[in-house]
């Protein structure tokens, strides 16, 4: 495993209506590496086609024969269900416990192939701390309330020392799991949108990415987030998807391959702000990943 702090755009937001797609089913899959003198097209649906470093990835892979469609969403519901249904080779806009929820809910069997980035969750004061140890007994933060990021939320707050979870915690634990005899400060549910404007009131709140961007707030100034354990940030580490019966696609497996080129890497450090880890993780350790994130899905349905 490859894995390097690089700074990043501050988290690739799951924003969801489809912009543009083609009609039909792609080609059939390539079966063996494109060349110039085999070339090949791909189709891949992301979220962000405006962002300067796909220029440069659509420009490598040209160079390595393959043809690069790019297909931008405003509906992150739109993506997997055209992937599964062949009318795109790839995505690239979601993180595994995204895909585990989907893969549940719609009876699918897509499979990560390659990983991206995990984009920090970060923890902010305007109070005069600048670690978690700074933070006194009895305050309170604000954390977002929806399931996703509250279970994160809980989790970068006892990384940090804050709190403490019943059995460690997971990726959908609940304020109820809380051990407050063990725990040195009270969470504040609210919704994600308003963590911003509880910060004015409160001692610290868990913020996203885009909500922090929205209100000004520099993601460097968090004063701790889950990049500094991410052990504990591994199912919202983002991921490249295709359906499995492609999971070995040699065509596929060079665009991830080119996706991790120094180029698109340090243009993504250029021109966005913001912190992240870089992964690059062993597809086979990515479906384990996923394997396991979707049993805690299916025991968390009842």
């Amino acid at each position: 495993m490859k894995r390097t702090l690089t700074p990043l755009l501050a988290g690739i937001t799951l924003v969801a209506t489809l912009a543009a797609c083609g009609g039909g089913d792609t080609a059939a899959a390539p079966t063996q590496e494109a060349s110039v003198e085999n070339p090949v097209e791909v189709t891949v649906g992301v979220t962000d086609q405006s962002h300067d470093y796909w220029r440069t990835f659509e420009e490598l892979a040209a160079e390595a024969g393959i043809e690069v469609e790019l297909v931008n969403f405003t509906d992150y519901n739109q993506p997997n269900p055209i992937t599964s249904r062949s009318e795109l080779d790839l995505n690239q806009f979601q993180h595994l416990l995204y895909l585990a929820n989907y893969n549940v809910s719609a009876n699918d069997d897509l499979v990560p192939i390659g990983s991206t980035a995990i984009y920090q969750l970060g923890l902010y004061t305007e109070k005069d701390y600048t670690t978690p140890d700074d933070i006194p007994d009895g305050a309170e933060i604000a954390i977002p309330n929806d399931v996703v990021n509250q279970a994160r939320a809980l989790l970068v707050l006892q990384s940090a020392g804050l709190i403490s979870l019943a059995d460690g915690g997971n990726a959908f634990s609940t304020p109820a799991e809380i051990d407050a005899d063990a725990s040195r400060v009270t969470v504040v549910p609210v919704d994600a949108n308003q963590t911003t404007v509880q910060l004015r009131s409160l001692d610290a709140a868990v913020i996203n990415n885009n909500f922090a961007a929205d209100a000004g707030i520099d993601p460097t100034t968090a004063i701790y987030s889950d990049l500094e354990d991410t052990s504990t940030a591994r199912p919202y580490l983002n991921i490249w998807v295709t359906r499995a019966e492609d999971a070995d696609n040699p065509v596929y497996n060079q665009l991830v391959e080119i996706y991790h080129s120094d180029e698109v890497i340090s243009q993504l450090i250029e021109q966005n702000g913001g912190t992240a880890v870089s992964e690059d993780i062993d597809a086979a350790e990515l479906q384990a990943d996923l394997a396991e994130l979707q049993e805690l899905v299916s025991s968390s349905q009842g």
